[in-house]
């Protein structure tokens, strides 16, 4: 196993979970942060130094990329390009927790012109571990009728009306609610809608609803199409929640104006640390040479204290995620170039020492 140097873009909750988690992996030598700010948060860290640096200057960031052997970026998902270009100019490997297709696409044109270099997006919870989960579930069976993933980031209590307050990044949730996804039907691509598709799902006797939100598939219907007819991502919450995000975001035409309603959002929806990650897979199909079949996967996770860093459910979740990937990398499990969520097997993901943590049995 590779001893790592690690780089982390963006020093807020998710970035300093990442950093408090790798502090306990042995294949990590020592873990640099970088943010645009000149202090953080850094209790409970003893390993992890912070630097400040504006990654739209070139310069600070090459310096910062140039000096470890692999990048984590927990930057808002508009600033991983020129993150995801700097590592390809100096040969490091690269992460992120992007659910952006366009910057996934981005990416995946750069790991096609480099070398030796591991570039993969897409790490964290949904997008990440769910599609772990749901490749592996799918490609255990020799034909697939349903492949169905199901996230939701929650409060464990809300009072207002919408039934939700923030734990995680405003502008990734909310591009997530604007953007057009994608799913199999019949075995082929198609576009969904975002808010669209709305379902009822019972799980530990809550009720919740999904819907359609761009991201969280990953590049599932690539790898599964012709192999799985109906194939899909939807984010959950309680119910109710789904109506006044698209009254706000469609009916008065504000998903154009993305920069306004996280501004909104950030200045006026209260940020919970009390929150449940509710976490569902469920696959139906053949077995090789066997009957019809139903495989699922379900959780609900918790946050929990971490060497004295108390961590909410989303932040724990998301960083055992992109840990998982990183001590696979270190273990020479990833190939280069461009590699795929799901083409890390489960049971892979789940020996890692943070990946078998939060998502394994209890």
């Amino acid at each position: 196993m590779q001893s790592l140097k690690i780089g982390i873009i963006g020093a807020g909750k998710v970035g300093a979970t990442i950093a408090t988690l790798l502090e306990s992996c042995r294949f990590c030598s020592g873990v640099r942060l970088a943010d645009s700010r000149a202090k953080v948060d850094l209790r409970g860290l003893k390993k992890s130094k912070l630097r400040q640096v504006d990654v739209t200057k070139r310069a600070q960031l090459a310096a910062f990329v140039g000096d470890v052997d692999a990048i984590v970026s927990a930057a808002p998902y508009f600033l991983n390009k020129p993150i995801a270009e700097a590592c390809a100019k100096a040969g490091v490997s690269y992460f992120d927790l992007t659910e952006d297709v366009d910057t996934t696409n981005f990416v995946r044109k750069l790991a096609a012109k480099k070398g030796r270099a591991t570039f993969m997006p897409q790490c964290g919870l949904a997008p990440g571990a769910i599609n772990i989960v749901g490749g592996s579930l799918a490609a255990s069976l020799s034909s697939v009728r349903h492949c169905e993933m199901r996230v939701g980031a929650l409060p464990l209590n809300a009072s207002n009306q919408m039934k939700y307050y923030l734990s995680w990044s405003t502008a990734g949730l909310i591009n997530e609610y604007c953007q057009v996804g994608e799913a199999l039907h019949a075995g082929r691509r198609v576009t969904t809608m975002p808010l669209d598709g709305v379902e009822r799902i019972t799980i530990d006797g809550t009720e919740y609803e999904a819907f359609n939100t761009s991201g969280g598939v990953a590049t599932m219907c690539e790898t599964f199409e012709g192999r799985v007819q109906e194939l899909n991502y939807k984010t959950m919450r309680y119910p109710g929640h789904r109506d006044l995000m698209k009254f706000l975001l469609q009916d008065l035409n504000l998903a154009p104006r993305q920069d306004l309603v996280t501004q909104i959002f950030d200045q006026e929806v209260p940020l919970t640390e009390s929150d449940v990650v509710v976490f569902y897979v469920s696959v139906v199909g053949n077995e090789p040479g066997g009957g019809l079949k139903q495989r699922s996967f379900i959780k609900k996770m918790h946050g929990g204290t971490v060497h004295g860093r108390k961590l909410n459910a989303i932040q724990l979740t998301t960083a055992a995620g992109v840990t998982g990937v990183l001590e696979l990398f270190a273990r020479g499990k990833l190939g280069p170039g461009f590699v795929k969520q799901e083409s890390v097997p489960l049971k892979d993901f789940l020996g890692t020492q943070w990946g078998g943590k939060v998502y394994g049995e209890k």
